[in-house]
């Protein structure tokens, strides 16, 4: 029976691993992609978090992440090294954003050397 409980531990152990955050800017991402990147965090947690930053502007620290009901000590030390602030994914509506500022900045240049 014991040696059943230690391969148990044992295995469990290895597969904690697989269950890492993914890395993910909190100040770009939307709530799908943190709620599928972030350990403990789940839809509500995710949306909460998006709403946070959509009231008080970017995220400055990993730290301010635990200022959200639900994300306590142990999750935010469980994703700190998963919380980008910069870089890291994007949420879905980023490309067609910087697509039309490069079709403006495109545009200024040809107007300018007419």
């Amino acid at each position: 029976m014991l040696r059943k409980l230690a391969a148990l531990a044992l295995a469990l152990a290895f597969t904690l691993p697989l269950q890492a955050a993914t890395p993910v800017n909190v100040n770009t991402a939307d709530a799908a992609t943190i709620a599928k990147s972030l350990d403990g965090i789940g839809p509500a947690k995710a949306a909460a978090i998006v709403a946070w930053r959509d009231e008080h502007g970017p995220f400055k620290s990993a730290d301010e992440v635990g200022q959200i009901k639900g994300i306590g000590a142990s999750i935010l030390e469980r994703n700190r090294a998963a919380i980008l602030l910069t870089g890291g994914e994007a949420k879905a509506d980023d490309a067609p954003a910087k697509g039309k500022k490069a079709a403006k900045a495109k545009k200024k240049s040809s107007e300018t050397e007419e």
